[in-house]
């Protein structure tokens, strides 16, 4: 689903080029999740944006579903965004101005694959039935989250991509967020990864890796040795 391949990334500062990714290479199946951890400033949301084709990268490569996001023109990428990988932010981006049955369809809109059935199936497994007329400001940061989640995953990406989903909500909340987001991983067969600083929500995930100095180490994915590369 996923293949990172060489990935390297560097920022020119007043104290010479940082180095935030150095050969980063890792692969994400379909159906599996991933954390991806850090300190902060390591890296983790760069690399995000450059597999979300957000950044560009100074070397190596990245593809979703076979297709090379490295070789894509902005126009592609944005494609690429709207058909295939959903994103889930900390701060939840909702549209203001339309409801929750609105922001929910929204992204399924955009991919042309609104699907009612499976909206109403979404709307109940996120306990967002009886909120669908009502706007963002009027909803509890769980509930915008839940949104959030449902309107990535009505549109069924192959890949979804959070950056800190949690980070705003309580554990309780976060616990029970994270859990309905694996069980749609499950039911959809897509692949997730998550950016954390939370060795909870990370526990939770398939594998965890950690980014430190522009390389990745940690727990191994499928068809990869323990150093983050891929085997042949």
């Amino acid at each position: 689903m996923l293949d990172v391949n060489d990935l390297r990334k560097r920022y020119d500062t007043p104290q010479g080029p940082l180095r935030v990714l150095d050969g980063v290479s890792m692969h994400l199946p379909a159906g599996q999740s991933l954390a991806l951890m850090g300190e902060s400033g390591c890296g983790k949301s760069t690399f995000l944006h450059v597999v979300a084709g957000l950044d560009s990268a100074d070397g190596g490569t990245v593809s979703v579903d076979g297709d090379n996001v490295s070789a894509m023109d902005d126009s592609a990428r944005a494609a690429l965004r709207r058909d295939r990988v959903g994103l889930i932010f900390q701060q939840f981006n909702l549209i203001p101005s339309l409801t929750v049955r609105d922001n929910l369809s929204f992204q399924a809109r955009l991919a042309g694959r609104l699907d009612r059935d499976w909206l109403d199936r979404l709307t109940g497994r996120l306990d967002l039935g009886g909120l669908m007329d009502r706007y963002p400001e009027h909803l509890s940061g769980g509930q915008q989250q839940r949104v959030a989640i449902g309107r990535t995953f009505a549109a069924r990406p192959s890949l979804v991509l959070a950056d800190e989903p949690t980070g705003n909500l309580d554990e309780a909340t976060s616990d029970s967020v994270m859990a309905l987001s694996l069980e749609l991983v499950r039911e959809t067969g897509c692949a997730l990864l998550v950016v954390t600083h939370s060795d909870r929500l990370a526990g939770a995930m398939d594998r965890t890796l950690r980014l430190s100095g522009g390389r990745l180490s940690g727990g191994r994915l499928d068809g990869e040795r323990p150093d983050g590369e891929r085997s042949q």
